[in-house]
C-alpha cells in the first residue's frame, strides 16, 4: 500500500509541474500545428512521453527545458504525419477563421511551413514564444552560436520567400 501511495505522490507532484508549464507548452504546440485541438493532443501525447520517461531526467533543474524538448518532437512527428496523410477537402469548405486572417499572415504561415525544421523551430521559439539564443540553446540542446545561425539564416529565408509574394 505504502508504494501506491509513493508513486501517486510522485504522479501529483510531475502533473503539478506539467500543469505549472501549460500556457507555455500549448502556445508553443499551436504555433506548430495551428489547430487547438492538435495542440491539445500533442500536449496529452507529450504529457505520456515525459511521465514514461522521467527516469532519463538527470537533472530535476532542467524540467522545462526537457518537456519543452518533448513537445517539440511530438509537433515534428504530428507534422511528419500530416505529410504522410493525403487529405483532400473541398475548396468550398473556408471556414470563417480563414478569412479573417491577413494576406501577410497567411504568407507568413506558408512561408514557415517551407522551412527546414530546425529553422521553423528556432523562429517560432524566438518570436512566436518570446523565447532568448539562450534558453533556445539550452531547450535545444545545442551551443548559441548554432541557434544564431539558424536563426539567421531562417530570417534570410523568410526574406526571400516575403519577397516574392510581394513581386507577385
Amino acid at each position: 500500500m505504502k508504494v501506491q501511495t509513493a508513486n501517486t505522490g510522485e504522479e501529483e507532484a510531475f502533473m503539478q509541474m506539467v500543469l505549472g508549464q501549460q500556457r507555455l507548452l500549448y502556445g508553443i504546440a499551436y504555433s506548430y500545428l495551428r489547430s487547438e485541438a492538435d495542440a491539445f493532443e500533442v500536449l496529452q501525447e507529450a504529457t505520456c512521453r515525459a511521465w514514461t520517461k522521467r527516469r532519463s531526467l538527470k537533472d530535476p533543474a532542467r524540467f522545462t527545458p526537457w518537456l519543452i524538448r518533448i513537445v517539440i518532437n511530438c509537433c515534428n512527428d504530428e507534422l511528419k504525419r500530416r505529410k504522410r496523410v493525403l487529405t483532400v477537402k473541398p475548396a468550398e469548405t473556408v471556414s470563417d477563421m480563414m478569412e479573417m486572417k491577413s494576406d501577410l499572415r497567411l504568407d507568413m504561415e506558408q512561408a514557415l511551413d517551407g522551412m527546414k525544421p530546425k529553422y521553423r523551430q528556432v523562429i517560432v521559439l524566438k518570436y512566436y514564444r518570446d523565447m532568448t539564443v539562450t534558453e533556445i540553446a539550452e531547450i535545444l540542446d545545442r551551443p548559441e552560436g548554432t541557434i544564431k545561425t539558424w536563426l539567421n539564416k531562417g530570417l534570410k529565408h523568410l526574406r526571400g520567400k516575403m519577397k516574392i509574394k510581394e513581386g507577385a
